[in-house]
């Protein structure tokens, strides 16, 4: 539960405890503790800039637990999918979401699922909605990366750069953590900075799309083995397919919204 983290070049060397606490013996992680302050952060944001642009907060406020609920259910989903052999032997390990193995793209679809189905239900504007969520969804994954910093897992491959991560002593690594969580958060910077200039509802949507989609096909090829799930066995990682998709998609519909545009 211990780990040794450090930054040789920098003299930096951290002993993190993966428990922050107990609460009637039940063990509370850091990694469970980021996530939801990341959730927590993000949908703040988005709830307090919500009537400026036209919606109203409480509907942001369900969104946010309804994208969390499915956004959990179906990130799980998602890695047993790829990853079967982890429940192999006891199908009731699905279930078991506080062993870990969860994964981003998952959570995304399914939050991006329920926000759809919540939008059409309410009769809301779904892309309206969906651009106004997006700066919060960037924030929270920014923060939410720290939580594998605190598990030490997801890392990268050995590297001689001066900011390179040793793990318990081990030769340092590409910290993925914090490339991804400054990836996430220039996205989100930019966005605030795009938003107010954007032509079409829907374009800050395919714009985190692409971006993000950008970021992690990138990235999923730095990963250490163990840390992919593989569509192809030890060639082709399944988000790096998910991430070039992203990537075509983002583009294709910010041009269509364009075109949209000049037509109306």
């Amino acid at each position: 539960m211990i780990n040794q983290i450090s930054f040789p070049a920098f003299g930096i060397s951290l002993t993190i405890n993966r428990v922050a606490f107990t609460v009637f013996g039940k063990e509370i992680y850091w990694y469970a503790l980021i996530i939801l302050a990341g959730f927590f952060l993000g949908a703040l944001f988005v709830a307090s800039s919500a009537k400026k642009r036209g919606a109203n907060p409480e509907n942001v406020w369900d969104i946010a637990l309804y994208g969390l609920i499915f956004g959990l259910i179906c990130a799980r989903i998602y890695y047993v999918l790829f990853d079967f052999d982890s429940v192999r032997g006891n199908i009731l390990n699905i279930f078991k979401i506080w062993e870990g193995g969860i994964a981003i793209y998952g959570g995304i679809i399914g939050a991006a699922a329920s926000t759809y189905v919540y939008c059409r239900k309410k009769k809301l504007s779904v892309t309206k909605m969906f651009d106004l969520c997006c700066p919060g969804l960037l924030l929270g994954q920014a923060i939410g990366r720290w939580g594998n910093f605190v598990n030490a897992e997801v890392y990268g491959k050995e590297t001689s750069l001066p900011w390179g991560m040793s793990i318990n002593g081990g030769a340092p690594v590409h910290p993925l953590f914090l490339y991804e969580s400054l990836w996430n958060a220039v996205g989100f910077l930019l966005i605030l900075l795009f938003r107010d200039k954007k032509h079409q509802d829907g374009q800050v949507f395919f714009f985190y799309i692409f971006w993000y989609s950008l970021g992690r096909i990138f990235l999923e090829g730095m990963r250490q083995s163990q840390y992919i799930l593989y569509l192809v066995s030890g060639r082709l990682g399944i988000s790096q397919v998910v991430a070039a998709t992203g990537i075509i998609f983002g583009i294709s519909g910010f041009i269509w919204s364009k075109k949209r545009k000049i037509e109306n």
